[in-house]
């Protein structure tokens, strides 16, 4: 059985938030945080892994992507302070 994709957000130092996906948040963190993630990520530094979602598949987990993305910065907040926008019950915030 394939392993599961995530959808995460990230909260970099300059207040911005980086959303992306991974099967292995935890190793994709650790790359965006050595400076060898996103080019987005790079110089951005610290930064906090605020919200992971469990997405199934990397399809579900890109179309949950490029949804959060479309929500701007306050949908974005409000997702993050209580998941009330998250059309996915398997939503955990960190």
């Amino acid at each position: 059985m394939r392993e599961p994709w995530h959808v995460y957000i990230l909260r970099c130092a300059d207040g911005t938030l980086y959303t992306g996906i991974a099967i292995d948040v935890d190793a994709r963190f650790e790359r965006h945080a050595s400076g060898r993630g996103a080019r987005y990520t790079r110089g951005r530094g610290p930064l906090v892994l605020v919200h992971v979602e469990r997405a199934g598949s990397k399809g579900d987990a890109l179309r949950r992507e490029a949804a959060i993305r479309r929500l701007g910065r306050a949908g974005k907040e409000a997702l993050l302070a209580g998941g009330a926008i998250s059309d996915r019950g398997s939503a955990r915030s960190r």
